[in-house]
């Protein structure tokens, strides 16, 4: 049954998707930038201010990190530095196009980001008529990539993010009434919201309130109140870790006894250690968990992480104020090394090499990262096919499961 509804979901939301897509690029028509001197210049295009500038901050950290451990890749005898240019898109959709358009203007040949699908989204068509890949790190949302050739990432995506959400509060608890409360006018949040709706629906369940806010909405008691009201048994709410450190509290105070349920935004100490008690028992998925020791990558990718960290205690705060490995840092570190292992594959290539034959490196990369190894299908997509439910409890994240796609192959 999962898997029939992880597929029909996907296609059904693809296509709704396909009418408002990036319409993609010609490779023929865009020269890209070219690899020259003994420089090599990677984007950072991620939000470090705004609603979600505390989980692009933890992705940066995750890229830092990953440059300290590779500042430099070799290709037909030049030994390149690898130099970080990083930009602020705001969480917001207009300043992504500007940031982005600086990005291509300061001479970058790939690009890393962003946490948030609607800036890469907003940003997808500025990269590929530039023909400078991008590798997106955990923007979820279907239409990142979807009809844009330049755009790859590196993390599941909300099809099945949401199903194992709805599978989890249908099967696993046995809810039969659940809740939505989401963003309007947020791609991330508004789509996976109607993936777990399709999703919690299929299973049988009744959805008895689908509630919205506007950006930057601060009151939530409104809407809390009317889903106290609806009976639901849980509530899925994908949303900004601001908005979560709002809203937990709020749903305590008005006595709201729903199991609340998050998404991978959900993922940053700042939430707990702002909401704490009304924080407790909140279960979300995520796609990575610090203490998954199954591959001995990962392990020292969390040491290393760790002491990369505690050696500046501004890099602590920057973390949330704590040293914990958030799964977005993980995979801003897998997106970098997948980065440079395009890179290094372009060593043998005759001729003068541009950003374009980097983008056609990413199409057939194959790296073993921290988060599993990575390959991309025809879209772009990372073929991931398992994420981690975690949940609130004694004030910390713990390991509750880990979920296969069973729609993978």
């Amino acid at each position: 049954m999962k898997k029939f509804i992880a597929l029909a979901l996907a296609s059904v939301m693809t296509f709704s998707l396909a009418a408002c897509g990036g319409g993609g690029s010609d490779e023929a028509a865009v020269a890209g930038t070219p690899i020259s001197g003994d420089t090599i210049k990677i984007g950072v295009f991620e939000p470090t201010t705004g609603e979600n500038g505390g989980g692009g901050m933890q992705e940066v950290l995750g890229i830092r990190y990953a440059n300290t451990v590779a500042p430099t890749v070799d290709i037909n005898g030049t030994t390149y530095n690898i130099e970080l240019v990083e930009v602020d898109n705001q969480s917001d959709k207009t300043a992504a196009v500007t940031a982005a358009q600086s990005l291509i203007s300061s001479g970058v040949v790939g690009v890393l980001g962003s946490y948030g699908s609607g800036v890469s989204i907003a940003a997808g068509q500025t990269y590929a008529e530039a023909g400078v890949p991008a590798i997106g790190c955990s923007c979820t949302n279907p239409q990142v990539t979807l009809g844009n050739d330049f755009y790859f990432r590196t993390c599941f995506l909300d099809p099945f993010q949401g199903t194992v959400m709805a599978s989890y509060a249908a099967e696993e608890m046995g809810y039969k009434t659940a809740a939505i409360i989401s963003q309007n006018g947020d791609d991330y949040s508004t789509g996976i919201a109607a993936y777990f709706k399709q999703a919690f629906e299929s299973l049988g369940g009744t959805i008895v309130a689908d509630e919205t806010y506007q950006t930057n909405e601060s009151d939530f008691n409104a809407i809390l109140t009317t889903v106290k009201a609806s009976a639901a048994e849980c509530v899925f709410i994908p949303c900004s870790i601001a908005t979560a450190t709002l809203i937990l509290p709020q749903a305590q105070a008005v006595g709201l006894d729903a199991h609340i349920l998050g998404s991978d935004t959900w993922e940053n100490e700042s939430i707990v250690m702002a909401a704490g008690s009304a924080a407790e028992g909140v279960v979300f998925s995520t796609f990575f968990d610090e203490n998954d020791e199954s591959t001995p990558m990962a392990k020292d990718f969390v040491n290393g992480f760790k002491a990369y960290l505690n050696e500046d205690p501004q890099r602590v705060t920057l973390n949330g104020g704590t040293d914990g490995v958030a799964a977005v840092s993980a995979l801003g570190y897998d997106a970098y090394m997948t980065m440079v292992a395009a890179l290094a594959s372009l060593d043998g290539v005759e001729g003068d090499l541009t950003s374009v034959n980097l983008r056609d490196a990413l199409a057939a990369v194959n790296h073993d990262g921290v988060t599993g190894n990575i390959t991309f299908d025809e879209t772009g997509d990372a073929n991931k096919d398992s994420a981690y439910l975690k949940k609130v409890e004694g004030g910390k994240f713990v390991f509750v499961k880990k979920q296969l796609d069973e729609t993978a192959q």
